[in-house]
């Protein structure tokens, strides 16, 4: 059963109670990601979701892992363009104990200047683990091509340079800026008593929070950019990334788009994957992916390949893009890909933690829940015709961004620009 309650601070409390379930899982979200950081602040959202856990009045970075760790359960955290996300998921009967800690993170985290001080280095470190990984790397370069001047542009992890120069007072300005009530939801799901919640939230965390010095949020939609960007790196591979224009999270036709990209790549049984590695093995590793977000969004294909292969693995996804733009999907096809994406919904939600997701996002994203039995009625009713004209909207040749990296030569990147 999903309940909604606007704490007295105005956090939104969103529940979802599955007596079936022996587990619960809590996040606290709070609606500030990457992109609501300025270039001077790049990082700190993430770096921020790190110092919740190096200790807070009462407990030490230690006895926070320990205690999670006697309660059987899980707590983590991460940080996305738009959001910043903190969870925990325990048993059922855990729950008070996982709630009192949840509760000492968010109101009396210390931001040591010793533990900043070592957390930097931690972060400078998976800064650079990003630029060992050459299909993470590819993928960060080209959102910085695909985004342009935006702040969406700008890596999740920030910049050495701004990691290294931040101080205490720098995090502290910026949570109380960024972390109001207002911008802050609370997702629980999976088996609790209602009532007693609800008191417990409006104890823990509804009379107070940070100081919101800060004003209204800004953010303006991205224009996709195309382009080609292509960098010389020794390695065994030329990693590849086609971009596309996508949808917004919350657009009324995600679900077609959805159908779309898993057509595309987004399965193994997609055209890229059973024409690129199946039929021809060109590339092991094949697939598209859609990102959306509060306002834009895109659609990246991903591929890895021999340096001599670069030429025929990009013509032969152009291709595909333009048959698709062209004749839409084949019946079969749409009516198959309807079918696994009702599975794949319905298998993905079968967890406390996966509930609790969905119901934040739909919190933030649209401001109502959307039940199971809604999204399986959208699905059921894409028809050819929204495809085929999402597809005309999205699948644009001419403003396509490719971005490479791998041992390429001068007259390779030459020909590709």
């Amino acid at each position: 059963m999903y309940r909604k309650l606007i704490l007295d601070n105005g956090i939104r409390l969103v529940t979802e109670r599955i007596p079936t379930l022996r587990s619960v899982t809590v996040g606290m979200w709070v609606n500030a990601g990457s992109r609501d950081e300025t270039p001077a602040q790049a990082g700190y959202s993430h770096f921020i979701e790190h110092m919740f856990f190096k200790g807070t009045e009462t407990r030490s970075a230690t006895d926070i892992s320990r205690e999670i760790d006697a309660l059987g359960g899980e707590m983590n955290a991460f940080t996305t363009r738009e959001t910043t996300t903190f969870y925990v998921k325990v048993l059922d009967q855990h729950l008070p104990n996982a709630l009192e800690l949840l509760s000492d993170l968010f109101h009396r985290s210390r931001f040591g200047t010793r533990e900043i001080t070592r957390e930097k280095q931690v972060v400078l470190e998976e800064i650079r683990m990003v630029q060992d990984d050459p299909e993470d790397l590819v993928q960060e370069i080209h959102t910085g091509l695909v985004m342009g001047r935006h702040p969406l542009s700008r890596p999740i992890l920030g910049q050495e340079a701004t990691i290294a120069r931040l101080r205490r007072q720098d995090l502290r300005d910026y949570i109380d800026t960024h972390y109001r009530p207002q911008e802050m939801v609370i997702a629980v799901a999976g088996n609790f008593d209602q009532g007693w919640l609800e008191k417990t939230m409006a104890r823990m965390f509804g009379t107070s929070g940070p100081s919101a010095t800060g004003g209204p949020r800004k953010r303006w939609p991205p224009e996709i950019c195309g382009g080609v960007i292509m960098k010389r790196k020794s390695l065994e591979q030329v990693h590849l990334c086609v971009g596309l224009k996508g949808i917004p999270a919350g657009h009324k036709d995600r679900y077609a788009a959805y159908v779309l990209n898993s057509i595309l790549g987004g399965s193994v049984s997609s055209r890229l994957f059973q024409e690129i590695r199946e039929k021809r093995g060109l590339a092991y590793s094949i697939y598209s992916f859609m990102s959306g977000y509060s306002d834009g969004g895109t659609i990246t294909i991903y591929a890895g390949t021999r340096v001599r292969e670069v030429e025929r693995v990009l013509e032969l996804i152009r291709r595909e893009i333009r048959r698709m733009e062209t004749h839409g999907v084949e019946r079969a096809e749409l009516s198959r890909t309807k079918d696994q994406m009702k599975g794949s919904l319905m298998l993905s939600l079968e967890s406390s933690h996966s509930r609790m997701n969905k119901l934040a996002k739909d919190e933030l994203i649209a401001g109502r829940h959307t039940s199971l039995e809604e999204m399986l009625l959208e699905i059921d009713a894409i028809t050819e015709e929204q495809v085929a004209r999402v597809a005309r909207e999205l699948f644009d040749t001419g403003t396509l961004a490719i971005t490479g990296l791998g041992p390429l030569s001068s007259r390779q990147i030459a020909a590709l620009k």
